[in-house]
């Protein structure tokens, strides 16, 4: 048996161009520097603690997740029945629904703005969470479509069969067999939508305003009109977020694979 063939130095090299921004972003939300300066000329956690007294980041902190939350949500309820028709069945306009779905990743995100800008305008839905959930949606349709698209095209479409046999009702046999199964995909697409809207910034300048202003918007804000520090602190935190998040996902499925491993071992 061979074993693993190691990193080249290409790869390093790679790596180390990807994390270069991390080793000065990082550094720079513990500095005492009044403005963003690399390397720093102290040490200290004055910015963390500006950062979490003061409700003008808080405020965009919360906006974010909310929003985010109600794009994720609003985005499953429309996309996985499309994607269940999509994929299953054959109608007039099919061609149409396909191409209206992926159509926001074929324009520019300042485009899309200005459209949302006018049209939210005269509904009255700018400057409001309704408003950016809504447009986030959009924008979150087709990575959310394509992920459960490919997820039930590889399905095993005999397991649903095997349970309506069994004289399970369709309901029935989505929640014990189809979802089950096809619950990574669920998971994932949502986690697409989620960060989807968090991360999003262009169409948030345009109609968030300042009462629904998400955290994207506000470093942006931040970023023009003066050099905060705060920003590296903002950084920062969303980086261990997502370490946190990895790790927290690796260590749970090497649980499930030591609890499946012990259910069905011989006893």
């Amino acid at each position: 048996m061979t074993g693993q063939r190691p990193i080249g130095p290409l790869t390093w090299l790679i790596l180390a161009f990807i994390a270069a921004p991390l080793l000065i972003v990082v550094p720079m939300s513990f500095s005492t520097a009044p403005s963003l300066e690399f390397p720093p000329p102290g040490w200290g956690f004055d910015y963390y603690r500006a950062f979490f007294s003061d409700p003008r980041w808080l405020q965009p902190l919360l906006n974010s997740f909310i929003i985010a939350l109600g794009a994720a949500a609003l985005t499953m309820l429309l996309v996985v029945p499309a994607s269940f028709a999509m994929v299953r069945h054959r109608f007039r306009g099919r061609a149409l629904t396909n191409l209206l779905l992926l159509l926001p990743l074929t324009a520019p995100h300042i485009v899309i703005a200005l459209g949302y800008y006018s049209y939210f305008g005269s509904l009255h839905l700018t400057q409001t969470y309704a408003g950016v959930i809504l447009a986030h949606t959009c924008l979150a349709v087709p990575m959310v479509f394509l992920t459960l698209s490919a997820a039930l095209k590889g399905f095993d479409r005999n397991l649903e069969r095997a349970g309506a046999n069994l004289g399970a009702s369709p309901l029935r046999v989505f929640r014990h067999v189809t979802f089950p199964v096809l619950r990574p995909a669920f998971v994932v697409a949502a986690l697409f939508a989620f960060v989807q809207s968090f991360d999003e910034t262009v169409v948030a300048l345009f109609i968030s305003g300042r009462d629904a202003a998400t955290l994207p918007r506000k470093i942006f804000d931040a970023m023009r009109t003066q050099a905060d520090p705060v920003v590296a602190v903002v950084s920062t935190l969303l980086l261990a977020a997502v370490i946190a998040g990895v790790i927290g996902s690796r260590a749970w499925q090497r649980r499930r694979k030591r609890m499946n491993a012990i259910a069905f071992a011989p006893q």
